[in-house]
């Protein structure tokens, strides 16, 4: 992912997610909560949702695309860094972060989990 731009159309892809604001700033939103957001402390990065436990193996993995600070450590976000070549992974992530958000309906209309 090159900019906020193509997160946001990655992310509004996805059904019934919203641009919205999380803090203040532009974010990505889904049934009243932040998927995706510009809160990251560098502006060559974003803040993501992933599930429990795998923000750890992310960092471990492409350190070069994720990471954190310790305003975040704790919490299931990891801060993604733009132009690293890792779009189609953060696409996925993306996905679950809605697909873990979602409905059981909404889960079934959209098919298997990503």
């Amino acid at each position: 992912m090159r900019d906020w731009a193509e997160v946001v159309a990655i992310g509004c892809a996805l059904p019934d997610v919203e641009q919205g604001s999380s803090y203040g700033k532009p974010a990505l939103r889904f049934r009243g909560k932040t998927l995706a957001g510009t809160t990251a402390p560098d502006p060559g990065s974003f803040v993501l949702h992933v599930a429990e436990g795998e923000k750890e193996m992310l960092i471990e993995t492409d350190p070069a695309t994720f990471w954190e600070t310790d305003h975040y450590r704790g919490w299931p976000v990891v801060l993604v860094r733009y132009g690293t070549g890792a779009g189609d992974r953060i696409a996925t992530l993306l996905q679950r972060a809605w697909w873990d958000r979602a409905t059981v309906t909404q889960r079934n209309a959209w098919g298997e989990r990503p």
